[in-house]
This record gives C-alpha cells, sequence and structure tokens, in this order.
C-alpha cells in the first residue's frame, strides 16, 4: 500500500506546490502576442533528443492521411503488422502529448480518420527525457490549433485505389469567440484491402514442414467524432475537455491452402476458408486544467481522464484436412468479447530553478486498468481446445518523474532526468484456473548534453534507459485457431523488457547530420512455435541473451531554387550483434551478425510555375530485421503527389501515386529454438488516390504551445 500511496501523494503535492497566484494581465500584453511575425521552419528539423517533421510546409500532405504521412517521416517504419518503429525499434504514439490508447491496427484505423492537412507536425524523439510514460522511442503527432475569431473548417472528400476502391470524407470544424474556442472533427472511412500472404514453417523435430498460402479480404466502415471544448479563464488559466469516439464495423473472408511432409513423407493436404465479423468502440475522456505564466515560464498540466475500449468480433472456420488414411472436416466458431478499461490521472509542472538559467520539471501518473478477454469456441472441437474461458487483467501502473535542464557558458547544455516507475498487475482465467500476480518498480534514468563549437558546429550525447512491458493480450494463454490454419496463445509468464541506450549526434552548418546509436538489452520476449499433438501453436516467450545494435546515420535537408524546392535525405546503416542471443535461446540457424542500410529522401516543390500547383515525391529503401526476425528481401516505398490550390475559392485537388511501380512484398524469416518461420505479405498499399479539399473561413493556425518549455529547454534545441 506503502507503494501505491507514494505516487499519489507526490502528484496531489506537485498540483498543491504548482498551485499559483492568479495573475489578472489584460489585453494589452495579448496586442502584442497577436502581432508575432512566425518564420518558416524547415521541413526537417534535426535537434539534439528528436527529430522534427514540419508537415504542415509541406505539400506531402495533400490527399493523405496522418497514418501515410507517418509512413513517410524520417526514421519511422512500418512492417507488415502495421507496427510503428523509429530506427528499427517500437515506439509509444502520443497525439498532442497525449499518450494514445491505439495500438497496432487498432492505431492505423483510427489515423486513418484524421486527414493530414491537420497536422501541424510530426516528432520523432529518440531520445525521451524522464517526462514521457515511453518504452523506447516516441512519436508525438502535434495537430494544428486555429484560434481566430468566427467559425472555420474544411471538407475532404477522398477516393482510393488499390487493389479495390475505397472512400473517405472528413469535416473540420473550429470555432472561436473571445475566450472559448470549439474543435469538432467527424470522419468516415468505408476501406477495402486485400492482402495475400505465403509462408514456409519448418519444426526441426521430426523435419515438419508446412507450406502454403492465404488470401484476406477486410472491409471496413469506421465513423469516428472528437471534440475539444477550451475556455480561458484569464490570460494564464485555461480549462477544457476533450472526447473522442470511434466506432468501427468490419467484414473480413480468408482463404487459406497448404501442405505438411513429416520426415520427407507427406502428411496432409488442408484448406480453409474463414470468415468473421467485428465491432470496435472507442470511448476517451481528457478534462485538463492549464497554468501558463509566459513571462516566468511556468506551467502547470493536470489531466483528469478515462480511456473505453471494446472489441466484439464472430469468426467461422470451415478447414478440410485430407491425410493419407482418412478425410477431417472440422468447423469451428470463435466469439471474442474485449473491454478495456483505463483511469488515468496525470500532472506535470515545469518552472525556472534560480537565476542561474536552469529548468525543473516533475510530475507524475496514475494508471488504472481492468481488462477482460471472454472467449468461446464452438463447434467440432479437437483435442486440446477448451470451449470457452475469461481472461482478466488489472493493474495499477504509478510513475514520478524529475527534470533538470540548464545551459552554461552559453555553449554547453544539460538535461538529467529520472523517472520511477512502479507496477503491481494480477491476472486470472475463470475456468482453467490459471492466475498470477507481481509487482516491481524500477528507476530509469536519462542524461543529455550537448555542446556548441559555434552556431555552425555542435556535438550532443545522451543516455537513457527504457523497459518495454507485455502487453496484456499477449498474456492471455486461450488457445485460437488463425486464419493460416493454425493456433495461436498468450503466456503468462512473460516478463518485461529493458534496455540501455547511447546516443550520439554531430551537426554541422545547421544543414549536416551525423548520429549514431547504441542499444543493448541481456532479455526480451519474442514469438516461438510449439508442437502439441496435431497442432502448431505460436506464442511469446521469453528468450534471455545479450543483443547489441549498433546504428550509424546521416541526414541533411536543404532548400534550392528560392526556397520552391526542398530536399531531405537520410541514410542509416545497421549492425546487429545476435552472437549470444542465439547461443543461449539455441537458434542454431539465425543469423550471429546481421547487416543492413536504409536511405529515404523527401523531395517537395512549392507554386510550380507560380500557378499555385505543389508538387512532392518520398522514397524509401529499406528492410526489417527485428529481434529474431531477418529479412530476406529489401523494399522499395515511393509515393508521389500533386496538387493544384484555388485560393480565392479556397479549394484544392490532389492525386497520389502510391507504390506503382511495385507492390511492397515484407519477406522475413523468424526463428526459434525449436522451428523457423518464413513468411511473405504482399501489402495492399499501392495505386492511386484523388482528393478534393474545400475550406471556409480564416485558415490561419499556431502552434499547440502545450509543452514548449519542456521542448526548448536544457538540449532539445
Amino acid at each position: 500500500m506503502k507503494k501505491l500511496l507514494t505516487p499519489i501523494a507526490l502528484v496531489i503535492g506537485t498540483a498543491a506546490f504548482s498551485q499559483l497566484s492568479k495573475d489578472t494581465v489584460e489585453s494589452k500584453e495579448k496586442e502584442i502576442e497577436a502581432v508575432t511575425i512566425v518564420a518558416k521552419k524547415p521541413t526537417v528539423e534535426s535537434k539534439v533528443d528528436r527529430t522534427v517533421f514540419n508537415v504542415a510546409n509541406s505539400s506531402i500532405v495533400a490527399g493523405n492521411t496522418t497514418w501515410d504521412v507517418l509512413r513517410m517521416t524520417p526514421l519511422v517504419s512500418i512492417d507488415n503488422n502495421d507496427a510503428l518503429k523509429a530506427e528499427g525499434e517500437s515506439v509509444t504514439v502520443y497525439i498532442n502529448d497525449r499518450k494514445s490508447v491505439f495500438t497496432g491496427k487498432e492505431l492505423k484505423e483510427y489515423l486513418q480518420t484524421i486527414p493530414a492537412d491537420n497536422l501541424m507536425k510530426i516528432e520523432v524523439i529518440t531520445s525521451p527525457s524522464a517526462r514521457y510514460e515511453a518504452s523506447g522511442s516516441v512519436i508525438n503527432i502535434v495537430l494544428k490549433k486555429r484560434d481566430d475569431e468566427g467559425m472555420k473548417g474544411s471538407i475532404t472528400l477522398n477516393n482510393r485505389q488499390n487493389t479495390q476502391n475505397s472512400q473517405y470524407t472528413n469535416l473540420n470544424l473550429n470555432y472561436h469567440k473571445k475566450k472559448f474556442t470549439q474543435t469538432f472533427v467527424g470522419s468516415y472511412s468505408d476501406n477495402t484491402w486485400i492482402q495475400s500472404n505465403s509462408f514456409l514453417y519448418t519444426i526441426y523435430k521430426d523435419n515438419i514442414i508446412t507450406e502454403g498460402s492465404t488470401n484476406n479480404v477486410w472491409k471496413a466502415k469506421n465513423p469516428s467524432i472528437s471534440s475539444t471544448s477550451e475556455y480561458e479563464l484569464n490570460d494564464k488559466n485555461t480549462v477544457g475537455v476533450i472526447l473522442e469516439l470511434y466506432r468501427g464495423t468490419s467484414n473480413n473472408s480468408s482463404d487459406s491452402e497448404s501442405s505438411q511432409t513429416k520426415n520427407g513423407e507427406f502428411d496432409f493436404f488442408r484448406n480453409q476458408a474463414q470468415k468473421s465479423s467485428a465491432v470496435n468502440s472507442t470511448l476517451g475522456t481528457n478534462f485538463f486544467y492549464k497554468y501558463y505564466d509566459k513571462e516566468k515560464n511556468r506551467i502547470l498540466d493536470v489531466n483528469l481522464g478515462t480511456n473505453y475500449n471494446g472489441e466484439s468480433e464472430d469468426s467461422f472456420f470451415l478447414r478440410n484436412t485430407i491425410s493419407a488414411t482418412k478425410t477431417d472436416v472440422q468447423e469451428l466458431g470463435v466469439i471474442s468479447d474485449t473491454e478495456m478499461r483505463n483511469y488515468y490521472l496525470k500532472v506535470d509542472y515545469t518552472q525556472p530553478l534560480g537565476k542561474s538559467g536552469g529548468n525543473f520539471e516533475v510530475g507524475g501518473k496514475i494508471d488504472f486498468n481492468n481488462n477482460i478477454i471472454p472467449n468461446e469456441i464452438y463447434g467440432s472441437l479437437s483435442n486440446g481446445l477448451s470451449s470457452k474461458d475469461a481472461f482478466h487483467y488489472e493493474d495499477m501502473i504509478g510513475s514520478v518523474y524529475a527534470n533538470y535542464s540548464k545551459t552554461f557558458f552559453e555553449k554547453l547544455e544539460t538535461r538529467v532526468g529520472l523517472r520511477y516507475e512502479y507496477i503491481d498487475y494480477k491476472m486470472r482465467q475463470d475456468i482453467a484456473g490459471n492466475s498470477r500476480s507481481d509487482s516491481y518498480g524500477r528507476l530509469l534514468p536519462s542524461i543529455l548534453v550537448k555542446y556548441s563549437f559555434s552556431d555552425k558546429y555542435d556535438l550532443s550525447l545522451t543516455y537513457n534507459k527504457n523497459i518495454w512491458r507485455p502487453w496484456y493480450a499477449e498474456f492471455n494463454p486461450f488457445l485460437l485457431p488463425t486464419n493460416d490454419g493454425f493456433y495461436t496463445r498468450g503466456n503468462m509468464d512473460l516478463l518485461p523488457n529493458p534496455s540501455d541506450r547511447l546516443y550520439m549526434k554531430f551537426g554541422f552548418k545547421k544543414k549536416y547530420f551525423l548520429s549514431a546509436r547504441y542499444v543493448y538489452t541481456n532479455q526480451d520476449y519474442w514469438s516461438t512455435d510449439l508442437i502439441e499433438g496435431d497442432k502448431i501453436i505460436t506464442q511469446e516467450a521469453n528468450f534471455i541473451g545479450k543483443v547489441h545494435k549498433y546504428y550509424l546515420f546521416a541526414n541533411t535537408n536543404q532548400t534550392f531554387l528560392k526556397n520552391k524546392l526542398t530536399v531531405n535525405l537520410s541514410f542509416g546503416w545497421n549492425y546487429i550483434d545476435n552472437s549470444d542471443f542465439n547461443l543461449k535461446n539455441d537458434l542454431k540457424n539465425a543469423s550471429d551478425y546481421i547487416s543492413f542500410w536504409s536511405g529515404s529522401t523527401n523531395l517537395s516543390y512549392t507554386n510550380l510555375f507560380n500557378k499555385n500547383i505543389n508538387l512532392s515525391a518520398w522514397v524509401e529503401v529499406s528492410n526489417q530485421n527485428n529481434g529474431n526476425s531477418v529479412a530476406n528481401r529489401t523494399n522499395i516505398f515511393h509515393n508521389i503527389s500533386a496538387t493544384k490550390i484555388f485560393p480565392k475559392t479556397q479549394m484544392e485537388f490532389s492525386l497520389q501515386l502510391m507504390n506503382i511501380f511495385g507492390r511492397p512484398n515484407f519477406d522475413s524469416t523468424r526463428f526459434s529454438e525449436t522451428s523457423s518461420r518464413r513468411t511473405s505479405t504482399r501489402s495492399d498499399w499501392h495505386g492511386f488516390a484523388l482528393t478534393f479539399v474545400k475550406r471556409f473561413g480564416n485558415q490561419k493556425v499556431k502552434e499547440n504551445t502545450k509543452t514548449d518549455v519542456e521542448k526548448n529547454s536544457g538540449g532539445a534545441k
């Protein structure tokens, strides 16, 4: 109980300590602020702890959703499971400095309902301070903030032709009157997604080889609504509420064929048809209070909120297995009904410390999660399949942090941070009776140092310790069939993954940046394969062993032709030492040393022929190696778009071409102590899209300044 009360007491104490006197400085100060001239920022800014993609200045937003622009963001990649990564590592996603409740495919669906036209910038924070509750890098999506008087907004209509046709529409409204601001965003998408896969699974024992393919057709209709109401009590105090509602309905059909041999002899041939339907609902609320003293650079930010996410899915499998001696027909139905409930209180306070130019941050957060996954299987059940069970997961996560930043001699910027996270969790199955409860705390220090030799040359060094915790669904041990004819289940015994990161960056002439990163871990959890009877089961498992990762990156951002042409180039070389990891986990066929490179470029041209025509292009060459998976091929992604703007009518049309010269193919092999699994996935991210945008009202925007003090202090420049 003491461990629980400690972070709560600190959070409440922070709020009490930070409640400053409510000054009432009136409109003269505001009038001066209103005449600020904002210089145009470069498309890509390379800062000591983050790379900032200022998409509001780029024509790349035309016709794209926020998810599309994330694909084109420097340092960011997306794998075939729609998992976001930064420099090859898993990330935590924030929207306007608020941690997103979505992950994986749900995050993709949500971000596809936000048009890129709403984006101000995307921050890829590769060395997050102790402020962030992150296990690795952070992607912070910053949306535009409109606060000019009156009503303004936009309507977006998009038609996209991949293998099949999809439509998307968005309505964005903003109303500002004196001290009150109301923003409303409504979106609707009707998407069809086609995906084909081939696989080759090898189980070392008895030399069991399974080879086959699947074809999936996924259709979804996703409406969403978000509302932000904000009221300025005076020039320093603001209160507001954010409401988010998302509801998606989807239907999926899948056909799979596979054959299996055992010790070189034919075992069976199998075909399977699957049909499923699902409903996904999310409701998020956030009540916030903000105190911001611009003269004294003091910020108090209090957030109280809840998140609910529910998913109901009904799947039906028809499986036909033909062996040398018999034919077996199996009909299976699976009903899942997931409910996630999250409640949180978060307090952050920032202020200068003393007269020496230091800056101090302190804060904390309390999270309570209560999740349940009921599963039911009906039909012709084989041995080992349970008909029903319910998995419960509950936790309390308390965290406190402190950062101190200071600049010495006007050249040496420093930031020292310490974060403490404590988790108390328990899980159980109702019928099987399996249960586990555990708790642990971790200190996560971080250090940042930057030295500027001159206004053109600087060198920075950062260190931070992270911990990646298993997702609650990865604990669920209920055995379920998959669309490729196999099975999957979670593992209650999973352990968290700690890592140490060291990062160095050298910048010169404010245009060229060289960086090096070293990541070390001696414990992780990855997928493995098990044999139980006639079933091949994939589940997460703990892997003990040292892994050393080395990265070298080069980046430059250039402008030409009187700043009309912007070019950003990035190149990276990656080297992974898995020798100890492979040895301790008996991964005999895996590569001990992996070396690969990747590169990307963003180009944008503004006002072609002085006819209000904007052009943009993005190309990335990369492969994705991850944990005990090794890429077998290199992908070339590309996106080309042209936009015609009509200033008088505030309308624009755009044409976007996506991977028209080659459909992406994610081909990789995963190794475990019992097996190897090669999968090749042909993505449906190709084709073209047409977009029409109609704007109305005053479209001027300003940056979201919620955490400017934190971002512009002690090495964050």
